[in-house]
């Protein structure tokens, strides 16, 4: 057997978003049936950032996750996030790709807003906010485009150049009005990728019938939303132990300001039809996204058989002098 090698851009050119989404969508509609294993993210924390492992196993696909959080890279040359993902034969363990999982990871978190959104965003929504634009803020976008007809673009970031820079990247892609504002919540779908310790959009900003993705919020302690919000709001997770560890919803449970029970549901329990998505126009729906490893092993199962059929990587015995 042979382990296919693929870079960065090898997975750039193989992976599109439409496909991504799909992959992210069915792996949630498995774990809502329980029909996945994924273990907790495991994490070694250091003074300058950390390190993640997130293995997974659906519907004959596994493997893992290796992911650092540096926020202190970019000063090295370095992105602040980069990611290793080993895609595993089940029936064997042989590793037959190991591939970069950057653009993955990107990737796969706008699909997984994308899925969110459309189970739990009014259909009829046009007005898009975002807050924050960084790398993040481009695959989200890319990936609410595939479901929804865009009308209007509101971006904000603390740092205007960034901004500037997501406002032309969206006017590229779709004729729609496209502006950097300070107002981006009053929208129908608004999106946060802040790495914030506290709240960026207050409950006052939020007018009802809005659905946030929430996606900055990935360690204990970080926040990006108003507690109130969450009072509010119908919310969902991707997963529930990971989000009460990191995601959104942790400093609330950790105030007891909500609890468990608080939780709607898992975004898995939607797509798999167990609990219903949006009931109303008027109601605020949040989706707290931590990321799951099942959506990663999903995804690269997607670029592995692509590199196959296509010939893309580098193909190498990994255990050449072993067997």
């Amino acid at each position: 057997m042979e382990t296919i090698i693929l870079t960065y851009e090898d997975v750039k050119e193989l992976l599109t978003m439409e496909e991504t989404i799909g992959a992210v969508e069915r792996a949630f509609e498995l774990h809502g049936k329980g029909l996945t294993q994924m273990p907790p993210k495991v994490y070694l924390s250091f003074e300058k950032g950390d390190l993640r492992a997130m293995p997974a196993y659906l519907e004959g696909k596994a493997g893992i996750k290796w992911v650092n959080s540096h926020p202190e890279n970019p000063k090295k040359g370095l992105p602040t996030v980069m990611a290793v993902l080993i895609l595993n034969d089940p029936e064997t363990g042989y590793p037959i790709a190991i591939m970069d999982a950057t653009h993955l990871t990107n990737f796969r978190t706008g699909a997984s807003s994308a899925v969110a959104s459309k189970y739990l965003a009014r259909k009829d929504s046009k007005v898009f906010g975002f807050v924050g634009c960084g790398r993040q803020a481009y695959t989200q976008f890319l990936a609410l485009k595939e479901i929804f007809e865009i009308e209007k673009v509101k971006a904000y970031d603390v740092n205007e150049r960034n901004a500037e820079k997501f406002v032309e990247f969206c006017r590229s892609w779709v004729d729609a009005d496209v502006k950097q504002v300070e107002d981006v919540c009053d929208c129908d779908v608004l999106t946060t990728t802040t790495p914030s310790r506290k709240p960026v959009v207050m409950n006052d900003w939020i007018k009802e019938g809005t659905h946030i993705n929430a996606i900055g919020a990935d360690a204990p302690g970080k926040q990006e939303l108003d507690e109130k919000i969450l009072l509010r709001a119908k919310i969902v997770v991707d997963d529930l132990e990971q989000a009460m560890h990191g995601g959104e919803i942790n400093v609330a449970i950790s105030k007891g300001i909500l609890k468990p029970e608080n939780i709607y549901a898992s975004l898995g329990e939607i797509v798999a039809g167990l609990k219903a998505g949006r009931e109303s126009d008027d109601e605020i729906t949040v989706f707290d996204s931590t990321g799951l490893a099942i959506q990663d092993i999903a995804v690269a199962k997607v670029v592995y058989d692509k590199a196959v059929e296509t010939g893309k990587g580098l193909k190498i015995d990994l255990f050449k002098g072993l067997l």
